[in-house]
């Protein structure tokens, strides 16, 4: 037994190799070499890189676009997380009972998950297109003339948050009703002979118990709306005038459209700060309540 744990550490690490070969060659080496680029000036053509430090990072937050990609990021995160959980609970709660075809409606708001967000974003700016667009048309008898969807400022981030959440909204479903499968019915049974309504025993019985999905799911959410790219491009390519010009899309245009590789490298740097910032605060918050709870 001692002869094995002497060995334990070594043999560990040995086990740990085949997640770690691969993590430090696609995840810890391209990241440490962003951080690299980020302290270079370089527009991806010229055969020598500038050592500038920090200018770039300073550069950054002395630039009001950031701001403004920053505060743009923030709106679509609030735009798409809370109704896409709040959706897909209401979907799972509808889909969990007893509902005749659940099998096949659980397919079909599901299915838009997996379809390409590319596809799916040129579809939707078919039915977005002012004049002959589904939208408009369903919007006629409303709102005459219909609305500028994707070519006004105080409407083309509307759209893009419908498009995000028509297409996430499904996965989310699944994820419930998965939790919801697994709150024992004792307890709700226990609840209802105490006098609980269905309400009271929702939101003292099963919300509590289905929380660690919640964070779960709202952990992901953000990091995947801070990462949005496919529908912003497809829809309104960050317009009209910066109205839709998230951080990941302002990357894109400081990194292909300016060539300026060092700002470009600085604002993903920025956003994957971003990503643990969250998740960590997110992590400890869950935490917290799990020790309340206890």
């Amino acid at each position: 037994m001692k002869r094995w744990r002497k060995f334990g550490e070594p043999l560990a690490i040995l086990y740990l190799l085949p997640a770690l070969i691969p993590l430090t060659a696609f995840w810890f080496i391209p990241m440490g070499y962003v951080v690299y680029l980020s302290m270079m000036e370089w527009d991806f053509m010229s055969p020598e890189k500038l050592f500038v430090g920090f200018d770039n990072y300073t550069a950054l937050l002395e630039n009001p676009d950031f701001y403004r990609s920053l505060r743009v990021t923030f709106t679509f995160a609030a735009g798409t997380i809370v109704p896409t959980m709040i959706g897909g609970l209401l979907l799972a709660l509808l889909l969990h009972g007893k509902l005749a075809g659940s099998p096949m409606y659980r397919a079909i708001l599901f299915s838009p998950w997996v379809t390409p967000t590319v596809a799916v974003s040129i579809v939707w700016s078919w039915i977005f297109e002012p004049r002959v667009g589904l939208a408009n048309s369903l919007l006629s008898g409303f709102v005459p003339g219909g609305l500028p969807w994707l070519q006004s400022e105080t409407w083309a981030m509307a759209a893009v948050i419908i498009v995000t959440f028509w297409k996430g909204v499904g996965w989310t479903m699944v994820f419930y009703l998965v939790a919801l499968q697994s709150v024992p019915i004792e307890l709700q049974e226990a609840s209802r002979l105490d006098g609980s309504n269905r309400f009271q025993t929702f939101y003292r019985v099963t919300l509590p118990l289905i929380s660690p999905i919640t964070f779960f799911l709202s952990i992901v959410l953000v990091i995947d709306s801070l990462q949005a790219y496919d529908q912003i491009n497809i829809l309104t390519q960050g317009g009209p005038a910066g109205s839709t010009r998230t951080i990941l899309y302002f990357f894109y245009q400081a990194a292909f459209e300016r060539f300026q590789v060092g700002e470009a490298s600085a604002v993903i740097v920025v956003l994957v700060l971003l990503c643990v910032t969250f998740s960590l605060v997110s992590i400890w918050i869950s935490r917290k309540k799990v020790h309340y709870l206890a």
